[in-house]
C-alpha cells in the first residue's frame, strides 16, 4: 500500500485485508497497525466499526459492479474468480466472501447486487439467442445466484480461521474449474428425461388458486 495514500484510503484498504483473511471481527488496533496509524484515527475517519465495514461493503460493490462480463456458467462464483486472479483485487474477493459468510443485512445488499447484474447480462444472453426465454427471468436469475453463492459460501473456511489471500486466486480457480463441467452439463443437457414434472406442476399452478385468493362470490343470493 502505498505511504502517500490519504489516510481513510490506508486504512480502507487494510480493513479489507485484514476482515478477509481474519474475518469482519478481527480487532481495529489490528487494521491500524497494518494502516500504519493509531487506532484512533479509525474512529476520527470512519466514526465506528461498523461504518468501517459499510465503507468496505461501498467499496467492494463498487469493484464487482465494474466486472460484469463473467461467463454465464460461472456466474457470481466467476466473476470473484475474475477478480481474486488480479492480485490487487485478492483482499476485496477475500472481504465479500467474509461478508456473504457473516450474512445479515449488508450481505443480503451484496447479494442483491450481484441478481441485478446477472439480470442484466441474462437478458442480452436472452436477446442474442445464447440463452432460452424463461417463463419467470428473474425469478430463474435469482435461483442460480443463490446455488452459485451458497455453493461457494459452503467451501469458506470458519468464520474465525484465516483465509490464506496470497493463496486465495488459486483456490478460486480451482473451485470455478471443478463447477465448470458439471454446469455446463446441467444447462445444456436437460437433467430430466422429458418436461412431465414441469407440466404437472404448470397444470396445478392453474387448478389451484393461491392459498390467500378471495373466495369467489356466491352470486346465487344476491
Amino acid at each position: 500500500m502505498a505511504e502517500t495514500a490519504p489516510a481513510d484510503e490506508r486504512i480502507l484498504q487494510a480493513a479489507l485485508r485484514r476482515f478477509a483473511a481474519d474475518g469482519l471481527g478481527a480487532p481495529l488496533r489490528a487494521v491500524a497497525q497494518d494502516a500504519g496509524i493509531s487506532a484512533g484515527l479509525i474512529i476520527h475517519h470512519f466514526g465506528s466499526r461498523e461504518a468501517l465495514l459499510e465503507a468496505c461493503d461501498r467499496r467492494s460493490l463498487e469493484v464487482t459492479r465494474e466486472q460484469k462480463q463473467a461467463a454465464i456458467a460461472g456466474g457470481a462464483g466467476t466473476v470473484l474468480a475474475q477478480l481474486a486472479a488480479a492480485e490487487k483485487y485478492a483482499p476485496v474477493v477475500g472481504y465479500v466472501l467474509r461478508r456473504l459468510q457473516a450474512g445479515g443485512p449488508l450481505a443480503e445488499r451484496l447479494i442483491e447486487d450481484f441478481i441485478a447484474n446477472a439480470k442484466e447480462y441474462f437478458e442480452d444472453g436472452v436477446r442474442a439467442g445464447v440463452l432460452s426465454p424463461s417463463r419467470d427471468p428473474e425469478a430463474r436469475v435469482r435461483v442460480l445466484a443463490h446455488m452459485s453463492l451458497g455453493s461457494l459460501v459452503l467451501q469458506l473456511p470458519g468464520r474465525d480461521d484465516r483465509m490464506d489471500l496470497e493463496d486465495l486466486s488459486r483456490w478460486m480457480r480451482e473451485y470455478t474449474d471443478s463447477l465448470t463441467l458439471p454446469l455446463l452439463e446441467l444447462y445444456t443437457t436437460p437433467l430430466l428425461t422429458d418436461s412431465s414434472l414441469l407440466d404437472s406442476y404448470l397444470a396445478a399452478a392453474v387448478t389451484d388458486p393461491p392459498a390467500d385468493a378471495d373466495p369467489p362470490t356466491d352470486r346465487s343470493t344476491s
